[in-house]
């Protein structure tokens, strides 16, 4: 039996129970795949100061994120097609993050619909919003959350026109899967995978089928969501979605200094610094290597929150003293669902969980809310 100890472990247990064509998906960057790597790259060049000597009895992780207690400064980033890692997947990593204390984000493009997460689970997620052409359907999207209870919208603003991952085009991405000889092939190798998905009907994105006239069968369906994307989308356009949404609100997909200072004044409670983890600009910069720049420019305004790279509770532990109030993980809590479902999600929060105490106990700190630049080497 395998021991994992790390989310390095259970990725490699998602490749070998995730088709190949969904554990690419997830795990994949744009174009080169640049920004990508040096995501993860930034964060590994950070170096700590250690002290010693320090009394780091009694330590506490426990923080807030737009008002919400968490157990830990991290949310589960809305990542799409969750439900194509492990049937049901959205449902499976929503209670996870229940039952560990932090926030799950639904995606938009989810398997599992706003309303299936409602239905099992007992406290208010999050849902992360594209906003479509169809702007009557992005409406239609925002009043489901709302009366899904769901707490807060993270309005993603790095997405309007999709960038191109060679392995999606190369896989012939698509859910479900089409029977085509080589994705057979892969399946008969997946047993587990392919068990699971037959106990479930949920295998089309949930948030659109049966909520958009016109659409018949998934052909339709791949043809209108890949039209939908908004290239108009601007800031009078988060104007819009403010007008509609009447709880918290977070726009993620921040990555320079200038979009920053004009998202915190149009009234939004929290930024994430994101560049969608390496997925849309390829050569832009590593979110890690702006953060600083951000956090010295609107911290005082608004709070901000970290996405792009995570991978540990040190990585977590950096972010927080560079000045964000909070981290996302993505991938990380996606290979746990391929690996082992909800189980999975479970462990990787709790092995962040640890990394991210002790770490900040090595470090001669014992709160959370305490931690900064005075941790860091820079």
């Amino acid at each position: 039996m395998t021991v994992v100890t790390d989310v390095a472990d259970m990725q490699a247990l998602a490749r070998r129970r995730v088709p190949k064509m969904f554990y690419d998906y997830a795990d994949t960057g744009s174009w080169t795949q640049s920004t990508y790597r040096e995501n993860e790259a930034a964060l590994q060049r950070q170096k700590l100061r250690q002290r010693v000597a320090c009394n780091i009895d009694n330590r506490s992780v426990k923080t807030t994120m737009v008002g919400q207690d968490v157990t830990m400064p991290v949310a589960l980033a809305p990542v799409g097609l969750t439900g194509m890692q492990r049937a049901d997947g959205e449902i499976l990593a929503a209670q996870a993050a229940e039952e560990f204390g932090v926030p799950f984000t639904l995606s938009t493009m989810s398997v599992c619909s706003i309303e299936d997460v409602a239905e099992n689970t007992k406290n208010p997620f999050w849902f992360q919003l594209y906003v479509m052409r169809d702007r009557g359907f992005s409406e239609n999207l925002m009043q489901r959350a709302t009366a899904a209870g769901c707490s807060a919208l993270v309005l993603t603003l790095d997405l309007q026109v999709l960038g191109q991952r060679h392995k999606d085009l190369k896989n012939g991405l698509s859910t479900p899967p089409k029977p085509k000889p080589h994705v057979l092939l892969d399946l008969a190798f997946k047993p587990r995978w392919c068990w699971h998905m037959l106990q479930t009907k949920r295998r089309q994105f949930g948030n659109i089928h049966g909520h958009v006239s016109g659409v018949g069968d998934m052909t339709s369906l791949a043809e209108w969501t890949n039209s939908q994307f908004d290239p108009t989308l601007d800031w009078s356009s988060v104007e819009w979605v403010k007008s509609h949404w009447k709880r918290k609100l977070i726009l993620k997909g921040i990555n320079d200094v200038e979009d920053a200072k004009i998202a915190a004044d149009v009234g939004a409670d929290a930024i994430v610094v994101s560049n969608h983890g390496g997925r849309q600009l390829d050569g832009a910069l590593a979110s890690y290597e702006v953060l600083q720049d951000i956090v010295d420019a609107v911290g005082d305004k608004i709070e901000v929150h970290f996405d792009s790279g995570i991978r540990s509770g040190q990585d977590v532990f950096k972010a927080v003293a560079m000045g964000a109030k909070s981290t996302y993980i993505g991938r990380a809590f996606i290979y746990g669902l391929g690996a082992m479902g909800k189980e999975g999600v479970s462990k990787v929060l709790q092995m962040m969980h640890k990394e991210l105490d002790v770490t900040m106990g090595l470090c001669g700190e014992t709160d959370i809310n305490k931690v900064g630049r005075h941790n860091l080497v820079l």
